[in-house]
């Protein structure tokens, strides 16, 4: 039975969306009226393309899905993993399991392609095939996992296994991103009330002086100029730091500055180290997991590089590659880059003549996520009193160049 993705007007007047299985969109919104849906649009999806229909008058055109495919997020999947591994190892055969995930899914984003690869396994596609069709949503990793696990016929645990390991990712993602809140939060505030302070407060306070035709301190010259300044030019300003942002960005992607900017940033005194371990993680976690799955090292170590946010150290990991492939140990050839820390080269060696590489790995994960949490609180704890500090600096040297002209004034008034 054909699967739609529909959009309506609920009983309460409320717009609505989901999906359903019906034999055609007339069909669809019989319905979907029992339940006290208007059906406005509605999409045929099969194979990422889909046909819709508005308002019941048999308008079509082909649609391309993709872009429906954005709004998922990596906890959903990670969500979804984990149910479905929890359905197979109860012994509920895949396209059942599948079934059972597609009627809970309420995100019409996930729930769509749930069921075109519930479809498809139903036609005899394997999961992994029928994974690929939708790579915004599942990545090579995901896809390579899954059939590693069919073809060894452990599919269950491999899909525990990945859950975990998107569980873990999205973790330390997550801490990053909290971490680095806080100092953008107040650096953006402290920005704003400077601006104003220079655009329209000090102009103010400032032109009694210039009138005064007395000599102003040193620091005081300075604010006025900064403020002059700043309101003369400031519809000139705004654009220029914001395409100098753009610009810079744009810089550190290209081919040409992304290796530049990715190696400032390993040379980076506490930076650098935390953009070590956060790579070194994720590729331990990556690997590890992989060949846990199944998955054969090159083939691991081709998605492992992905994982590697930073240029120069994917750069050493491909490197790597191809000493593996001519017979090379993995911990030597890391070794000789020169980006991956003695103690995990010791422990990829031990596991590689040990024959526990995979759980040397996963331990080298767990280490770095553990130090990457220290390391965050410990520059979080530092950050907020500096952050303040700065802002209590600038507002007190906006202060004092104020007061001291005043006082000066006051001063020298109260003589005559």
């Amino acid at each position: 039975m054909p699967l739609y993705a529909f959009k309506g007007i609920g009983p309460s007047g409320k717009p609505v969306n989901g999906a359903r299985d019906a034999d055609s969109p007339k069909a669809l919104r019989q319905l979907m009226r029992r339940d006290g849906v208007v059906v406005t649009s509605c999409e045929l999806s099969k194979g990422g393309t889909a046909k819709t229909t508005k308002g019941g008058k048999g308008l079509s055109r082909d649609v391309d899905l993709g872009g429906l495919f954005g709004g998922v997020s990596k906890p959903e999947i990670a969500n979804f993993t984990r149910q479905l591994a929890t359905l197979l190892r109860a012994g509920i055969p895949l396209a059942e399991a599948l079934g059972a995930l597609f009627e809970q899914i309420e995100n019409v984003r996930l729930k769509v392609p749930i069921g075109e690869v519930r479809t498809a396994v139903n036609e005899g596609s394997s999961l992994a095939d029928a994974l690929g069709k939708h790579k915004k949503l599942f990545d090579d990793l995901y896809i390579s996992m899954i059939r590693a696990g069919e073809l060894a016929g452990n599919l269950d645990t491999v899909l525990a296994r990945l859950a975990d390991f998107l569980d873990s990712s999205q973790k330390i993602r997550g801490k990053v991103q909290a971490a680095m809140v806080y100092p953008i939060l107040m650096l953006g505030v402290g920005t704003v009330l400077m601006a104003i302070l220079m655009v329209a407060v000090i102009p103010e306070i400032t032109g009694m002086f210039k009138q005064s035709g007395k000599v102003l301190p040193l620091k005081t010259r300075a604010l006025i100029g900064v403020s002059d300044f700043i309101r003369d030019y400031i519809l000139l300003l705004v654009p220029a730091i914001i395409g100098g942002i753009i610009g810079f960005r744009a810089w550190a992607k290209s081919k040409a500055g992304q290796p530049v900017w990715h190696a400032f940033i390993l040379r980076m005194p506490v930076v650098g180290k935390l953009a070590k371990m956060i790579n070194v993680g994720r590729f331990a976690r990556t690997l590890g997991t992989m060949l846990q799955s199944g998955v054969p090292m090159l083939r691991a170590l081709d998605t492992a590089k992905e994982i590697v946010s930073n240029v120069i150290m994917r750069r050493a990991v491909e490197d790597a590659k191809k000493a593996v492939t001519e017979g090379d140990s993995l911990a030597l050839t890391l070794k000789r880059s020169g980006h991956f820390p003695p103690t995990t080269i010791h422990m990829i060696a031990t596991g590689e003549k040990s024959g526990q590489l995979e759980q040397m790995l996963n331990r080298i994960a767990d280490d770095n996520e553990a130090e990457v949490d220290r390391q965050l609180q410990r520059m979080t704890s530092l950050l907020e009193p500096l952050m303040l500090i700065l802002m209590a600096v600038g507002v007190g040297f906006v202060v004092f160049a104020i007061l001291e002209p005043i006082m000066d004034m006051s001063t020298f008034g109260g003589r005559h």
